[in-house]
């Protein structure tokens, strides 16, 4: 099987340069995200802005970029260096767990352990922060403690996951916007990306309350039925499902101070099945996440409005229109929480 890593760009000498100036080092790693080395997240000497720029062109393109820390990454290095991507400050909106330590607001503590963390967040493909109209720009994972049988995240390419569809489908993609479950905010099902300018596609399945279709040649919107936003999630799942055996999407699994950061508008993720499996089974998980402010809003095309009363009645009288934290439910028995 060919891989479609090529795919991705490599590492630009002009780039590659700057970033070594400074020391560092970027690896690609197959097929997607890259690894740096020769910058310590821990020194108070961060990189300067051109060699942020040159990495988050990189991640960008790549997807995300890991960083190996040889001695223990403390909570303010991890959320100083999430700084600097994107909107350069963080937006959080998530939960505080108990342990969380120093109770900090800006670090959502994860774990396959109920005393230790929140579990089972994140089963299905989504981008965080997709209930506000400026999605997070960047997101951060920062592993405290892998387990000792396996449990890391999923990775998608969202621009090569639009190349792998047919012609026909990114017609109709590109003409349909989801709505979401939770606030009832408007994001295109295809967007392009604000850096690469790759076109990526975009659906969060475990929060999508409705989608919009824009019939060609017609004035006026629908929304998809229920068969046809089941067949829509189904085959966005398998799409990004393909990329982990034709080479653009990736099942990372992590060591410990491993610290990841992704472009959320560039690649899609989720967790591992094994990483919500109990201790018992896999070891104790622990996992810091931080969310970064988005840059721009994910604008929906065609005229329509950034957001719209999901909670009130269907403006259009037919079609799935569901409000709540969880979304449409396109698959019996399916763990939705996110």
């Amino acid at each position: 099987m060919t891989s479609r890593a090529s795919k991705t760009e490599p590492i630009a000498s002009a780039r590659a340069a700057i970033i070594e100036e400074f020391g560092g080092k970027v690896t690609p790693l197959e097929p997607i995200g890259a690894q740096v080395s020769g910058i310590d997240l821990k020194s108070r000497k961060l990189p300067p802005p051109e060699v942020v720029t040159a990495l988050e062109e990189k991640m960008a393109r790549r997807g995300f970029l890991v960083f190996k820390n040889e001695s223990q990454l403390e909570a303010d290095d991890f959320l100083r260096a999430s700084c600097l991507w994107g909107g350069r400050e963080l937006h959080s909106t998530h939960g505080v767990h108990p342990q969380t330590p120093g109770g900090n607001r800006h670090i959502f503590r994860l774990s396959n352990d109920e005393r230790h963390g929140i579990p089972d967040v994140g089963p299905q493909w989504h981008n965080d922060g997709s209930f506000l109209p400026a999605t997070f720009s960047h997101s951060g994972y920062h592993i405290v403690r892998p387990a000792e049988k396996g449990g890391g995240t999923h990775f998608a390419h969202q621009g090569l996951a639009y190349e792998a569809l047919s012609k026909r489908c990114q017609e109709r993609w590109s003409r349909l916007s989801s709505v979401n479950s939770a606030s009832g905010v408007v994001h295109p099902l295809v967007h392009e990306h604000p850096i690469s300018g790759q076109k990526c596609i975009w659906l969060h399945l475990g929060m999508t309350g409705a989608v919009i279709e824009k019939p060609p040649g017609q004035d006026g919107f629908r929304l998809l039925e229920a068969d046809e936003l089941q067949k829509l999630c189904q085959d966005y799942n398998a799409i990004l499902n393909a990329g982990l055996t034709n080479g653009y999407a990736i099942a990372y699994e992590y060591r410990e101070n491993d610290c990841v950061f992704i472009d959320n508008l560039a690649v899609a993720h989720r967790a591992a099945p094994e990483a919500h499996m109990p201790v018992e089974q896999q070891g104790l998980r622990i996992m810091h996440r931080s969310t970064i402010k988005g840059v721009q809003n994910l604008a929906p095309r065609f005229g329509l409005p950034q957001r719209v009363r999901i909670e009130g009645p269907n403006p259009m009288g037919e079609g799935v229109w569901q409000a709540g934290g969880l979304g449409f439910r396109w698959e019996e028995g399916l763990k939705m929480q996110n």
